[in-house]
Formats: structure tokens, sequence, C-alpha cells
């Protein structure tokens, strides 16, 4: 196959120059940050120094109002949760985070990952069968079901109500959910719209922390699970993914969970205690490559090659010993 380079245009020369005076940087730079659209200084400033600040508002995305007030239901009247989720590095870190944030205020709840095999991709009538085996009355999807209009339906049926949070570009018909969160779905004001599916699980809990009181410092431990998603899934790190990646980074250079580490460690990437930091660093600095083409091909492997249940299991395992046994078998 040939390949073809695109080149992307030179920018405006005015607004390069202007933009070269104004951040006091060359006018290659300048180009170069023209390019990728960024033209004015408040755009640099917030490009090269990203900010918790800079998130949206979780409920500008459609129908965020609804999916917080079921999963709120759902809790008060003690029905059993199901989080459902792909079998990709970015379905199970989705899986991962919304698992483990929710299970720390409601404890009937469970995750579910569909066998890729058996299943294939997406919401299958088996992980509904198994939801109404084990009386869970309301299912989240994640990074998935944004076209599964048929199998809602068939949850529907059984008295099973759905959330979908995804990020693929939706079909003419959307599923008859309770909520459906998607950025790209038509009449959806989120200003951003290249979120992972795992940022959109994000955002979900972002919303449901605001509307409990629960502070924002509890959702930042999760923020290396979005990093992940992010580097894994290839999209754009632009805007809020930039600002997600940033601290999901910063987060797994500083206090990595023992999954990802015990991952790191047999790749040979170790940590060491600094006698001048007084703390355990690695010997260079996690990048975005390190996700892109360390941690993500093994969690992947898991929900390829075995069942992707593993991979959740490593993310949340909270034991060095046990996060080794899992990324060793």
């Amino acid at each position: 196959m040939e390949k073809r380079w695109i080149i992307a245009k030179k920018g405006d020369e005015s607004i390069v120059n202007k933009l070269s005076k104004e951040l006091n940087i060359n006018t290659v730079l300048a180009g170069l940050l023209v390019q990728r659209g960024i033209t004015t200084f408040e755009e640099a400033k917030a490009f090269f120094r990203p900010s918790l600040d800079q998130l949206h508002d979780p409920f500008l995305m459609l129908n965020m109002d609804k999916a917080v007030l079921r999963i709120q239901q759902a809790i008060e009247n003690q029905e059993r949760i199901l989080i459902y989720g792909d079998y990709d590095v970015d379905g199970t870190t989705s899986v991962a985070l919304v698992y483990s944030f929710l299970k720390q205020f409601h404890p009937k709840i469970d995750f579910y990952i569909p066998d890729r095999y058996l299943e294939g991709y997406g919401i299958s009538k088996q992980g509904i069968d198994h939801a109404y085996k084990n009386n869970e009355t309301l299912i989240i999807a994640l990074d998935c079901g944004i076209k599964a209009v048929d199998n809602v339906e068939y949850a529907n049926k059984k008295n099973i109500d759905f959330i979908i949070c995804d990020h693929h570009l939706p079909g003419e018909v959307l599923p008859d959910a309770v909520a459906v969160l998607d950025p790209k779905q038509e009449g959806c004001a989120y200003p951003y719209k290249e979120l992972s599916g795992c940022g959109v699980g994000f955002k979900l809990m972002q919303a449901f922390a605001q509307k409990q009181d629960i502070p924002f410092s509890k959702l930042e431990a999760c923020l290396d699970l979005v990093a992940i998603s992010i580097a894994a899934d290839i999209v754009e790190i632009k805007g809020e993914n930039r600002v997600l990646a940033y601290y999901g980074l910063k987060r797994l250079n500083e206090n990595p969970r023992p999954g990802i580490e015990s991952i790191l460690k047999y790749s040979n990437i170790t940590r060491h205690y600094d006698k001048t930091l007084q703390k355990n660093i690695f010997e260079r600095e996690l990048t975005i490559s390190d996700l892109v083409f360390t941690i993500a091909p093994r969690i992947n492997a898991a929900g390829r090659m075995a069942s992707g249940k593993k991979s959740v299991e490593l993310l949340n395992c909270k034991q060095e010993k046990g996060a080794e046994d899992i990324a060793s078998g």
C-alpha cells in the first residue's frame, strides 16, 4: 500500500508573527502552534500549562442529569448495579474507574466484560441475561452501546435500565436508554467532543461526585486510568484530553497503582528510593509513549487472549503481591 503524507497548511503569517511576539518564541514554534489551532496567548497558556480548572462542567453533557439521578435512585433503593464495558483498554479502564469509584459509596455493584470470541464487541444478550440472573436492575455501559438499539430494548423487556456512556459516532436511532451520554450525539452542547470512552465515564463520576458533595480529590486518583485510555485509543491530546492526560501522567509517575507498577516491572521499568526526595521514583519520567507502547498493549492482551476481567482486576488490585500474581499470569 502506498503511503501518502498530508502536510498541514501553514498558518496565517500575521497570526504566527503575533503569537511569536506574545510568547517570545521563534516563528517556527509559533507556526506549529497555529497549525494545531492555537492562535492566542490564552490558548497557548492553556496548552502548555494544563489546569484542572479547565475541565468542563459535566452537566453540560446532554442527559447527564438523568444519568446521575438514576444512579442516585439505584443507591437509595439498594438496587444492584452492573458496570459493563468492552474488552479493550478503553473499555477495561472505563470499567475499572467507574466500578472502583462507585463501590466506595454503594456495595451492591459488580462488573462485566464480554468474551471477545463468544459475545463479540459491545452490549450482548448474554451480558443482559447475566444481569437479569443476578437481579441487577441498572447497567452502566462504558465505551460501547451507542448503536445497541435492539439489545437495550431486550433489556427493557426484562426491566433492566441502561445508562450508555460512549464516544463513538451514533447511528440514526439511539437506544431507548434512561440516559445516553455521548458528546458526539446530535443536540449535545458539551464543548469538547473528543473524549475517550473512559473520559465519558469519568465525566459521569465527576457529575455524580458534584451532586453527592464528594470532594474532587477522591476522583483525582482515577485520572491515571483516563490517561491510559487516551493514549491507548489514540484520541487527540488537545483541550480537555490534554488536561486529563497531563494529570493522569502526573499520578502515574508519583503514585502508580499496584497493577500498573506490576506491568511496568515486567517491562523492566522500576522505581527506586531517592534519598534526596525521600520517596520512590522511576529512573526516568513516564511519558505518553510508555502508555501507548508498554502499558496499553499488556492490558489489551488480556482482553484479546483471555478475559478482559483480568485487566479490570489488575487495575483495581490494591496489593502489590496480588497485582504481580495477576500480571504474571
